[in-house]
């Protein structure tokens, strides 16, 4: 038998926010572990969010994160989360998420991504493209010093 991580990764392969059952197949899933199970609030809050039901995914992030959640989902709940919350007007409190997160994630420059449109909504466009050019900068064979050079003028958090 094919495991539940498996069949979730399946499920995620294959996914479509337009299916009518998609949130059903999902709490088929979810409905095999327990009440409390870190990965499986996780992975119901996702499909919400995936659904365009951020409000209810907000709670489902956050009961996830507080159950302990670990592993490669746990960066993943942050920056989704964060998402959400900009997504719901609650956007200084994503940056914020996302500044506590730090750099081993296996979410990469989406953290600087989802960081630089918090900062963006919650109304600190400079900062905002400070993150993203410092996300950018490493990618560049050529004007690396000088974009990060102009990142430093425009402020913001260091290597966020």
């Amino acid at each position: 038998m094919t495991s539940w991580d498996d069949r979730v990764a399946a499920f995620w392969t294959t996914a479509d926010d337009a299916d009518p059952v998609v949130v059903d197949r999902m709490r088929a899933l979810v409905d095999e572990r327990p009440a409390d199970d870190p990965a499986a609030l996780f992975e119901w809050a996702s499909v919400l969010d995936f659904v365009g039901r951020e409000e209810e995914a907000v709670a489902g992030y956050e009961a996830a994160l507080a159950a302990g959640l670990e592993g490669e989902r746990m960066p993943q709940a942050v920056v989704q989360l964060a998402s959400s919350l900009r997504n719901i007007g609650r956007a200084e409190e994503g940056a914020a998420l996302l500044r506590g997160l730090g750099d081993e994630t296996v979410a990469g420059a989406a953290v600087s991504a989802f960081l630089a449109l918090c900062l963006r909504d919650a109304g600190h466009p400079d900062e905002a493209l400070a993150v993203a050019l410092r996300a950018l900068a490493p990618t560049l064979p050529l004007y690396r010093r000088s974009i990060l050079a102009y990142a430093d003028e425009l402020g913001g958090q260091q290597g966020a």
